[in-house]
């Protein structure tokens, strides 16, 4: 199968109208055509329902629509980490990761792997979902965020449980002690992100739920920064992971909850039955080095 028939079908899938797919592609009608159908032959599948107004994808072809972009992407990663290579004859490593995890151990991680001149590191900041489909393409090699997403092409494991804390305006009396979920529930709450479930505004929202406490959400909003920006201007709180308060934001105070097991887990993902390299094998022993130091009580 050749790689252009997947653009091809693929172009075809978007705009569901092959007149505009082959205005897209540069190529005319027809022979736009021929290469569907020869696609579907070749797969024993038809892939679209032919319409009077145009096209419209089968359960079949919606299900390959999905695998070509996989291939596609993976192919385009493959390209582009092969050039690298040839120009600057480095090897290139991607990390995934949401941004409440780098503001503790992870970015000593980084720095040690930066230290192989043959090693070109790639940050790329994606939610949870986003890094399993990364991982899938070939876009990212490692992980690391909060969320367990049930996925056979990845795996996913848990490095260390890490305690949540509040983020209150510098002035709230609640900052003169250790307030329980109970009293922080009497005040409005800045959850974050907003975006489709699970994310980690439903972890956090989930610990008051649980324990039958109903919360008012002030604000829902897309970062950590902004969330910190709106407890500081006095809008209400937000719950954020123990590292976080090493990010020291004017008009904010960092405290301790009462309640036990306020934690959220930082989880590694990588993809299932992928033979570690020595690249990977090395991020394994500092990340067993890392959590075995936070075991220990020592932090960075």
């Amino acid at each position: 199968m050749e790689l252009r028939y997947l653009r091809y079908f693929i172009v075809a899938a978007e705009e569901l109208n092959l007149t505009r797919a082959a205005e897209r592609l540069f190529i005319a009608q027809p022979p736009l055509t021929r290469q569907i159908k020869q696609l579907e032959d070749e797969l024993g599948v038809q892939l679209f329902i032919r319409k009077p107004r145009g096209l419209e994808l089968t359960i079949g072809g919606k299900h390959f629509l999905h695998q070509a972009y996989g291939i596609i992407n993976r192919v385009d990663a493959s390209i582009k980490s092969t050039r690298q290579v040839a120009l600057h004859r480095k090897k290139t490593f991607s990390i995934g990761f949401v941004p409440s995890v780098f503001y503790g151990q992870l970015p000593l991680m980084v720095r040690r792997l930066r230290r192989n001149k043959n090693l070109e590191i790639v940050l790329h900041e994606l939610k949870t979902q986003e890094q399993i489909e990364a991982l899938k393409s070939g876009k990212i090699d490692v992980g690391f965020g909060r969320i367990h997403i049930e996925d056979p092409d990845v795996d996913q494991k848990v490095l260390f449980n890490e305690p949540l804390i509040a983020a209150l305006p510098d002035a709230h009396p609640l900052t003169r002690r250790v307030p329980c979920l109970q009293q922080l529930s009497e005040m409005p709450m800045v959850a974050f992100p907003a975006g489709p479930a699970p994310n980690f505004s439903d972890m956090t929202l989930g610990l008051f739920h649980r324990e039958g406490l109903q919360i008012e959400i002030i604000q829902q909003v897309n970062d950590l920064q902004t969330a910190l920006a709106l407890v500081a201007s006095g809008m209400g709180f937000a719950l954020v992971p123990e590292q976080v308060k090493k990010l020291h934001r004017e008009g904010v105070e960092y405290v301790s909850v009462a309640d036990d097991n306020i934690r959220t887990p930082v989880i590694i993902s990588r993809r299932t039955n992928d033979n570690p390299n020595a690249v990977m094998r090395l991020v394994n022993t500092i990340l067993t080095e890392m959590v075995n130091n936070r075991l220990r009580g020592h932090y960075p």
